[in-house]
């Protein structure tokens, strides 16, 4: 299996979980990001891996992981700075997409299936392993925080970007955890949006350097933006399909209001800013 990434939203860890519970969270997990059709969404982030690219110093030649890659938005940015880039996911259609991307635009990129909690590549095989907004929702995040290392070269580096618990998508997981609980046991993922969480899952084998971020959501309105991610992104697609009328409403009214209250446009078109954290772990 590859990881799923969780259910988006506040919540505890408990050591109640077996394998057997973990892997059939995932297979819970793949079914919602296999749902609606990421890859709409993920193209409007495609300025975040180009940062991170920045970020981590992307270097010609080098070899470049991707993990929980989606459409390929961190492994693209990573070939057009010359990296010979491997990009993985538990998705195959967006792994397909990520590999139309590349042909569309003459980079060579390889696209593999894996789980991030169990890569399967050597130790230290990578001099850069990279995962926007994916590998943060791993139902095992000390599993895959320690697969990132592993196969991270010593003096590697790890880039991620992670939403905030405080941003605006942070608190549109948490109202989504409000209207369709998580699977008990599961650390929020939010927690990978604080510097402590990061410092906990990697500051014993590796230097952590965090910058806040924020990359800005821009629709034609905060119910355009709600349609959209309740059509395309799969925790809300799925989320929504699972209510009542009742519960739809609220689900409606909730975002919507929030994607309101967040739009420095006042009155006009929706742009609304939403927090994330960009890491960059040196591994030792």
């Amino acid at each position: 299996m590859r990881p799923i990434r969780s259910a988006l939203h506040d919540v505890v860890m408990t050591n109640t979980l077996s394998l057997d519970d973990i892997e059939a969270i995932k297979t819970k997990q793949q079914a919602t990001w296999s749902s609606g059709d990421y890859a709409v969404i993920g193209t409007t982030l495609q300025i975040v891996g180009e940062s991170l690219c920045e970020a981590v110093d992307v270097q010609a030649g080098t070899q470049v992981l991707d993990v929980a890659a989606g459409n390929g938005n961190a492994s693209l940015a990573a070939a057009r700075r010359g990296g010979v880039v491997t990009a993985t996911d538990y998705v195959e259609p967006l792994l397909e997409r990520a590999a139309k991307r590349a042909q569309a635009e003459g980079l060579d990129i390889k696209t593999q299936f894996a789980d991030a909690e169990a890569l399967p590549f050597a130790d230290g095989s990578f001099d850069t392993v990279l995962s926007t907004f994916g590998v943060m929702f791993t139902p095992n995040p000390d599993q895959s925080g320690a697969e990132l290392l592993r196969v991270c070269r010593s003096g590697g580096r790890i880039g991620l970007t992670n939403w905030t618990p405080e941003g605006f998508i942070g608190q549109l997981f948490k109202i989504v955890g409000a209207h369709v609980p998580p699977p008990a046991g599961i650390r929020s993922p939010l927690q990978w949006g604080t510097e402590d969480r990061l410092n906990e899952l990697f500051a014993a084998d590796a230097k952590v350097d965090v910058a806040r971020r924020h990359f800005v959501f821009r629709y034609t309105s905060a119910v355009d933006f709600f349609e959209t991610f309740i059509t395309y992104y799969g925790p809300t697609h799925k989320a929504f399909g699972a209510l009542d009328d009742t519960g739809k409403a609220s689900f409606r009214d909730q975002i919507v209001a929030l994607a309101d209250s967040h739009n420095r446009n006042g009155e006009g078109s929706l742009a609304v800013p939403s927090e994330y954290l960009e890491v960059v772990v040196t591994k030792n």
